[in-house]
């Protein structure tokens, strides 16, 4: 008897997959539960698995096949008998066999320069940089550096990696379909190049930024955060919290919960539109964007207002590992009133993010650096993060813009208040 594997169920706002990869071959034998196929939608690549155990006896879809939701790709012969089996390769008979993939350089955080030959020294350091890494529990010669040099900015940079792990660049790896389809070509002077299509998630990024930018009244608010007393608050408990939560305590605990809290004094910068009208959310989802091999994605932390910071973090750690894995589902990923993101763990220093559509606005966050501020009439030095704002001018006026950040610079500056809800 013949079973039919069907794509899965997509969601509504998504109108077409397609075929990624086949994991198994026709005539080879498949067990239950185990992967046939990868799928590939605008937003995630979703894993078809077998539902018994049988024979793949006919693949109706190649890869880069585009496939609608529920159609049939291959059928299984659950009658058959293991013997029957023929021995392949699991790739798919009616694909060609990708041609072997070139490594591409992978961009992810410079790994500390190697010595030279003839010396075996540590890098070298001033007092400052090592009283910070000191206070910040780091050795220096472990910290990421150019050079035979660490900086403060190595160590601030090393420091924000260890803080926050979920969203650090994943090293990116081709989809099948892309090194599958790669067609090398030459310039007018015979140099090589190579032509690869962009995935479907990449494209349907390419459309929503460009829908944003052209259909929304993007502006954007700028500020700076004394970020000492975070820091400072952090360093105290870090240890505790993570022993008592078994998760690290990082700054997105803190600015998630200080949005909440400026969301709930400004309720328009949690509304979104819905063709002429304004729809306020009485609950706060909020999109945290994080990496992952395929692009960028925004998971939604759902009813964030009624979450701790230790839930807050392992919440987001979890979003970090799944994107890296692709084991993110569409449900992860529907919905939203408010957006994140962190741009400061890859070094950027100030960002005009573009909003996610419908929503309202976006809060992007940069690397924490240190700074000469001006307190009670004297020069001093704080690590100082600069905050940004874009937000839909149609609804939102500048002054709540302006407020609600004020609002979350106060509470990171004060984080008392998070805790007194003032």
């Amino acid at each position: 008897m013949s079973i039919e594997i069907k794509v899965p169920v997509l969601a509504e706002s998504i109108s077409e997959a397609t075929v990624l990869s086949w994991n198994k071959q026709e005539g080879e034998w498949v067990e239950a539960e185990e992967k046939i196929v990868d799928i590939e939608t605008d937003k995630i690549v979703l894993e078809v698995t077998s539902p018994e155990s049988g024979l793949l006896e006919k693949v109706m879809k190649t890869e880069g096949s585009l496939v609608d939701s529920e159609e049939i790709i291959a059928l299984l012969n659950t009658a058959a008998d293991p013997a029957q089996a023929t021995t392949a390769a699991p790739q798919a008979a009616s694909t060609p066999a990708p041609a072997p993939v070139v490594a591409a350089p992978v961009p992810v955080a410079p790994a500390p320069a190697p010595a030279p030959a003839a010396s075996a020294l540590p890098p070298k350091t001033s007092p400052s940089v090592r009283k910070m890494a000191h206070e910040q529990g780091v050795d220096p010669n472990t910290v990421p550096h150019q050079g035979d040099r660490v900086t403060k900015a190595d160590v601030q940079a090393y420091q924000a990696q260890q803080q926050n792990p979920a969203p650090a660049a994943p090293a990116p790896v081709r989809p099948p379909s892309a090194v599958a389809a790669s067609i090398p070509i030459a310039d007018a002077r015979g140099r090589a190049q190579e032509r690869v299509p962009m995935t479907r998630l990449r494209r349907r990024v390419s459309e929503r930024l460009l829908y944003a930018q052209q259909e929304h009244a993007i502006l954007t608010t700028f500020n700076e955060i004394n970020m000492k007393p975070v820091m400072d608050l952090r360093s105290k408990y870090k240890d505790t919290f993570l022993k008592t939560h078994d998760t690290k305590l990082g700054f997105m605990s803190f600015f998630v919960k200080a949005a909440v809290a400026a969301l709930q004094k400004f309720p328009i910068i949690n509304a979104s539109t819905q063709g002429n009208d304004v729809v306020y959310h009485g609950f706060y989802d909020i999109g945290i964007a994080v990496s992952s091999p395929r692009g960028l994605v925004v998971p939604i932390l759902r009813d964030a207002e009624q979450r701790s910071f230790s839930n807050i973090e392992g919440t987001i750690a979890d979003f970090g590992r799944r994107a890296r894995d692709n084991k993110l589902e569409l449900g992860d990923l529907e919905g939203g009133t408010f957006s994140i993101t962190n741009g400061g763990i890859f070094g950027s220093m100030l960002s005009t993010p573009i909003l996610n559509p419908p929503q309202s606005a976006i809060l992007g966050m940069h690397n924490i650096v240190e700074r000469p501020v001006a307190e009670n009439g004297e020069v001093v030095i704080r690590p100082v993060m600069y905050v940004a704002l874009s937000y839909d001018h149609r609804i939102v006026d500048g002054r709540d813009a302006v407020q609600f950040l004020v609002a979350i610079k106060q509470a990171i500056e004060d984080p008392a208040r998070l805790l007194l809800e003032v």
